[in-house]
């Protein structure tokens, strides 16, 4: 697992945890203090994250100095003796935490998506539901900016978080903005709080340490976006707290929900109630769900005769209204947002 993710998963991405993740490989001792932890907390970006935590809170100096310095050699033996001498503390990081992919990467999907769900309906204010949304920064989709490489974009252009994403096929982006957005409320079951330094720390040790544009990104989302306007974060189990979620948008607004590859991690079953619980919330007003999953994920989203494990996503937009439903794909995209192919008439 640890060759084939240094090899082949970080190889192109990030030559510092190729090192790393080979050298863990090739350790008889390595091995064992992961083989301490769950089995389902042994993959390599747990055990990375739970490392970079510690690099991260200054309790393994070594190896945020070899981190900081990009020094592959130097950042395996570090890794290596900080998992030996504090096998305890690694593996408690990883019991307690689960990895983030907080990117607003994806925004460069949403925001058209939830554009496009205010124009069939006609609405003039949105509410933004998020399910599974980690520290939330999905919802501040509004205020960032994004260039698409058409040429297009879309948002802010003077905010402080700046996106592109490339454009598949020769379909254009709806350029038409998001309407204001008046709620903005997130549904995890372990939500982040970027607000606490613990978990803005976590975030940050998610990352891969020599991706400088991502931290960076990242920085500046904690900082101008969540931090200073952080959303409302409501835990427990989606299918119980959406309910909850859709009282906290004002009457005259649309109830958007998205979901990013979020669905992937609940059982048939769950899906099929999160779909009963949009219903129910629609008999009295319009409801909106604009997500992002993998090919046949998505209950009702045409899979536009796709293959499951395709290695795309189908961006489907939901509105129910009444006893009404209508269900779409409405684009295609890739590595959470990099890559779109819109498919929807304008």
């Amino acid at each position: 697992m640890y060759r084939h993710f240094g090899e082949v998963d970080a190889a192109e991405t990030s030559p510092l945890y190729e090192r790393v993740a080979v050298a863990l490989s090739e350790s008889d001792e390595a091995l064992r203090a992961i083989e301490a932890a769950p089995a389902r907390k042994r993959h390599p970006t747990v055990i990375l994250a739970a490392l970079h935590d510690l690099a991260l809170a200054g309790r393994a100096p070594a190896l945020a100095a070899a981190y900081a310095a990009a020094d592959g050699d130097a950042a395996a033996g570090a890794a290596i003796d900080t998992l030996l001498r504090m096998t305890d503390s690694v593996v408690a990081i990883a019991v307690r935490r689960k990895t983030r992919t907080d990117e607003t990467g994806r925004c460069a999907v949403l925001y058209p998506a939830i554009a496009e769900a205010a124009r069939w309906v006609g609405a003039n204010a949105v509410g933004l539901i998020d399910v599974g949304c980690s520290a939330g920064l999905n919802l501040n989709v509004d205020r960032v900016g994004i260039t698409y490489s058409n040429g297009q974009s879309l948002g802010d252009p003077s905010s402080p978080v700046q996106l592109s994403s490339s454009i598949v096929g020769d379909r254009p982006i709806p350029t038409r903005a998001m309407p204001e957005v008046v709620a903005r409320v997130g549904v995890d079951l372990d939500p982040v709080d970027v607000t606490d330094a613990d978990d803005a720390r976590w975030l940050r040790a998610c990352l891969w340490p020599d991706q400088p544009e991502r931290v960076a990104r990242l920085e500046a989302e904690m900082a101008a976006l969540a931090a200073t306007a952080p959303p409302l974060l409501l835990q427990g189990d989606a299918v119980e707290v959406v309910p909850d979620a859709f009282a906290r948008v004002p009457a005259d607004a649309l109830p958007v929900v998205t979901t990013t590859w979020a669905l992937s991690h609940f059982p048939l079953e769950s899906r099929l109630r999160f779909l009963h619980r949009l219903d129910e919330a629609a008999a009295g007003r319009a409801v909106a769900w604009v997500s992002a999953e993998g090919v046949g994920v998505a209950p009702t989203i045409p899979t536009l005769g796709d293959r499951r494990a395709s290695g795309h996503s189908i961006i489907g937009l939901a509105v129910f209204d009444g006893s009404a439903l209508r269900a779409e794909a409405i684009g295609r995209c890739w590595s959470q947002g990099r890559l779109l192919a819109w498919l929807a008439d304008s």
